[in-house]
């Protein structure tokens, strides 16, 4: 068991929640199921359990699982020696300004993801000086904090992407969707090229849009969907994937380069 001063931890999936606290100090089991960390950054305890209560709603809704700690200052959140995904920011915080709290952040971590949660939306706009991903003002409803925390976590998926399993005869390898370039298909052999090597399973194209419906890939032609984060260049009828020049069909063309320039927009890499 970990000792936390001043901080409360909760550990939330589609069956329970837990929650440990005393009087003068709140517990955590370290050996619990790491999901995805959130942090609440908040000095109000009414603010803070509503936030707390809106993550409860939503896991149970969308049958995810987060692990979230709620911190009531700057100081104890800063001495936390774990990462987080994302981090719900009091702008205004007894101990120090989330903006100052937050720049502190980002010289440790560049990957989180900083909501920022505020009475004035004029103070939110400074979050960009700090690279925070959104905000929320208060008093938060629960459909404006769905809204802008669904968002976050898509942008995490997209960055970190899923795991999925290749079968073969030589028994099952775990790829990341990240970790492939493209996926090659013929007849019914799926060819996955990616920076590990080559991995082949039986298997159809329909098969393999609906297991990467949600990641960043796009058919370039009927026989090449390509992972969108490994594109480098479009030169006139090829998309260039590292070393690799992949046809872009006529009939595809377009559907491929809106997919493409989404991406982008997006600015996900």
């Amino acid at each position: 068991m970990t000792t936390v001063d001043k901080k409360t931890t909760k550990c939330i999936d589609k069956r329970r929640i837990l929650l440990y606290n005393t009087e003068d100090r709140l517990y955590y089991y370290s050996g619990a199921v790491m999901n995805t960390r959130i942090a609440i950054v908040e000095d109000d305890h009414n603010a803070a359990e509503l936030l707390s209560g809106y993550l409860d709603r939503y896991a149970a809704e969308s049958n995810r699982k987060f692990d979230v700690d709620v911190f009531y200052n700057a100081g104890t959140f800063l001495t936390e020696r774990g990462s987080f995904d994302i981090v719900l920011m009091d702008i205004e915080l007894p101990d120090g300004n989330g903006l100052d709290v937050s720049r502190k952040l980002r010289e440790r971590d560049e990957n989180v993801l900083i909501i920022f949660v505020t009475n004035m939306a004029s103070l939110a706009i400074k979050g960009y000086e700090v690279r925070a991903f959104d905000f929320v003002v208060k008093p938060v409803s629960y459909n404006s904090f769905v809204l802008k925390f669904s968002g976050a976590l898509d942008a995490l998926r997209k960055k970190h992407g899923k795991d999925i399993w290749i079968s073969n005869k030589d028994g099952k390898t775990k790829l990341n969707t990240t970790e492939i370039k493209y996926v090659e298909i013929m007849s019914h052999i799926l060819i996955y090229h990616t920076v590990r090597g080559e991995y082949r399973e039986t298997g159809t194209l329909a098969e393999l849009q609906e297991l990467l419906a949600d990641e960043p890939f796009a058919l370039c032609n009927r026989c090449y969907f390509v992972n969108l984060a490994y594109v480098t260049a479009v030169k006139q009828q090829y998309a260039v994937v590292g070393d690799e020049s992949l046809q872009i069909s006529r009939a595809k063309r377009a559907m491929f380069m809106s997919a493409l320039n989404d991406h982008i927009a997006m600015g996900v890499d």
